[in-house]
């Protein structure tokens, strides 16, 4: 395993094809990522995947997800992939090199994760609402998106070919105590929303919409995970005194 790559995973959502998700394990082994996790997978692309020459390892040991939550719950940093097109977006967008210096950054404080989304569709609100920010990979106006198992050893090179120093890069000094984890900033937001819903705040009819942008919020906060915790009580303990009323 390549020096820094252990604290990556590489997360498929809603794959279909079996050999574009071989063609991803396959490039996993090559440049030194070894943890797969997929979630809501096409079966028969999660069984027959059977281009992965020399990867059959990383499928395996893959790992399989009912939701993207779940496949994220012990990441600390989650970056989702997008060929944007005609998409509204609503997360800060980096290009491939950018990300790649920021993902070793954030790979040597502790586990990450990289989305990828459907061959159809790509990423859906839902699944994007769950990511800090987003990487492009820097393909011609005319023809944006990429096969999967291309886009993701594009990806996979860029990430693994460089030395961990935008640390020193960037604003933000690295805090002592551990970044928050995916779960906890889950259970925040899922203390969180019942409150806003009946304070009035936000309707409950466009509670769903209302989760996304309350989750990518909470990304945007990048609290350490004491703070999250303090946080978690505040909320619940709003809502307990709510509920009392």
């Amino acid at each position: 395993m390549r020096s820094g790559m252990e604290n990556l995973r590489v997360v498929l959502v809603g794959t279909r094809n079996p050999l574009n998700l071989g063609a991803v394990a396959r490039a996993m082994s090559n440049f030194g990522a070894v943890h797969l996790r997929v979630v809501q997978p096409y079966e028969k692309a999660f069984r027959n995947a059977v281009s992965a020459v020399g990867a059959s390892a990383v499928l395996q040991n893959a790992e399989e997800f009912a939701t993207v939550a779940e496949a994220l719950a012990d990441c600390w940093l989650v970056v989702g992939t997008t060929s944007v097109g005609n998409r509204e977006i609503q997360h800060p967008l980096r290009s491939l090199e950018e990300a790649g210096a920021v993902l070793r950054w954030g790979m040597a404080k502790g586990r990450v994760a990289l989305l990828f989304g459907s061959e159809k569709w790509g990423l859906s609100n839902e699944s994007l609402s769950h990511c800090h920010w987003l990487l492009r990979i820097p393909t011609r106006e005319e023809h944006r998106s990429m096969n999967l198992g291309q886009a993701a050893a594009v990806c996979l090179y860029e990430i693994s070919r460089g030395k961990s120093g935008a640390g020193s890069k960037r604003k933000t000094e690295e805090k002592k105590s551990a970044a928050a984890r995916m779960e906890t900033v889950e259970r925040i937001g899922a203390a969180l929303l019942p409150v806003l819903i009946k304070s009035g705040y936000t309707g409950e009819r466009k509670s769903e919409l209302a989760e996304e942008k309350l989750r990518r919020m909470l990304r945007r906060l990048a609290m350490s995970e004491a703070d999250a915790e303090v946080l978690l009580g505040m909320v619940r303990k709003i809502g307990w005194w709510m509920e009392e009323r």
